[in-house]
């Protein structure tokens, strides 16, 4: 039976990538050789969206966000750490989001879900 799900970024600086997920965000990790990093994530959901390319993205677009329970004590953890954000928090209906750059010149969701696990 499923018993979890493996994400993945793309990046085009890997290392660094590695690094922040591992020092920044600070998710245990173990290295599967040669500096490869397999992260350890506290949990997970899914959600599946209807393709919309003008509101949303096109069919088979994937994407990975991160989810906490206090987005402003998130925030200000992470912001003293070094990690730079790319916008205010803002209410989105289904949570309190904002993003937060990454190496390789991308940036990820943070949000606070408004809905019950």
């Amino acid at each position: 039976m499923i018993r979890g799900v493996h994400t993945m970024f793309y990046t085009s600086e890997p290392e660094a990538l590695r690094a922040f997920l591992r020092d920044k965000l600070g998710f245990p990790t173990t290295d599967v050789g040669d500096g490869w990093l397999i992260f350890d994530l506290p949990e997970a959901d899914m959600g599946c969206h209807p393709a919309d390319p003008k509101e949303g993205a096109p069919s088979g677009t994937h994407d990975i966000s991160f989810y906490c329970d206090d987005i402003e004590k998130t925030v200000a953890e992470l912001n003293a750490r070094g990690v730079v954000f790319t916008g205010p928090i803002a209410d989105h209906g289904y949570g309190l989001v904002t993003r937060f750059k990454v190496p390789g010149n991308f940036d990820v969701q943070l949000y606070q879900p408004r809905y019950t696990k």
